[in-house]
């Protein structure tokens, strides 16, 4: 993470903020004062992982401080809230910590750096972070995946996951799915179809594979049938050819007449009806 760091603020020589140094001086801290990262990238807290964080705390107490920086009246978490919300739950009055100064965009690029360092995030989490961290550095996909030592590729390829709707990118934070499941939904362009997708992967238990096939299908355009119109044998066009002269005749009488002709499947079907008498 340190190389990380120093490669996105370009400071080689330096060692990475969140490092602890022994002249650092360590503060008990109400937990009262403490609020959690504005720029904390990770949405979803493993609760269980919470506990088990809670229960080896109170066996061999907190090893390491949180850090955090002055904002306002109290303190912003810069790292360690998964730490904070541990000792919160074991019902502590106070933390260890240490204050730091740190700027938004410094304090911003941390938070999502070590998340993303310790692959603790949602892939779509780490879409977000990576897509705020463009926002804060103003550079290139490229120049990002440069400093982050990623492929620029596997940049691209989780921001694309920002483009997938609403309930796609909540089933993928609370890991209902895969990110390739995910990216599977990406050629549907139509929010109603993934969702529909969606519920098919959930209740189906559809694995990467069958989502790729089903989406497929869906993109396949569908066969048009056309109805075959049997023509008519020699007998029966001479047959409706002499009726339709009959009937010819049967109006040039001045008798009120009314025909229709229905083209069936099978069968033609020729109606008539002819008044009783003349108007």
């Amino acid at each position: 993470m340190k190389n990380a760091i120093a490669r996105l603020f370009r400071k080689e020589e330096q060692e990475s903020p969140l490092e602890v140094s022994p002249f650092d001086k360590v503060l008990e801290l109400r937990l009262e004062e403490l609020v959690p990262n504005q720029f904390q990238p990770r949405t979803v807290f493993d609760e269980e992982r919470i506990s088990e964080l809670a229960a080896t705390i109170k066996e061999h107490g907190l090893l390491q401080p949180i850090i955090v920086r002055s904002q306002g009246t109290g303190y912003e978490i810069i790292a360690g809230e998964r730490r904070f919300r541990a000792v919160t739950s074991l019902g502590w009055e106070t933390i260890p910590a240490i204050v730091k100064e740190m700027s938004d965009e410094t304090t911003a690029a941390l938070a999502l750096i070590e998340n993303l360092q310790r692959e603790e995030l949602t892939p779509i989490e780490e879409a977000e972070a990576f897509e705020r961290l463009l926002l804060i550095q103003g550079v290139t996909q490229e120049v990002l995946a440069k400093k982050l030592g990623k492929s620029q590729s596997t940049i691209a390829n989780k921001l694309r996951l920002l483009k997938l709707p609403d309930t796609v990118r909540e089933s993928l934070k609370r890991r209902e799915i895969t990110e390739r499941h995910a990216r599977a939904l990406l050629p549907l362009k139509d929010d109603a179809l993934q969702a529909q997708v969606l519920s098919e992967i959930l209740e189906r238990s559809f694995n990467v594979k069958e989502t790729e096939q089903r989406v497929e299908r869906l993109l396949t355009p569908k066969p048009q049938v056309k109805k075959r119109r049997k023509s008519f044998a020699r007998d029966t066009r001479i047959a409706l050819n002499t009726l339709r002269d009959s009937i010819d005749m049967i109006e040039r009488t001045g008798l009120p007449i009314e025909k229709e002709e229905v083209d069936c499947e099978e069968y033609v079907e020729v109606r008539i009806r002819i008044a009783k008498a003349r108007p």
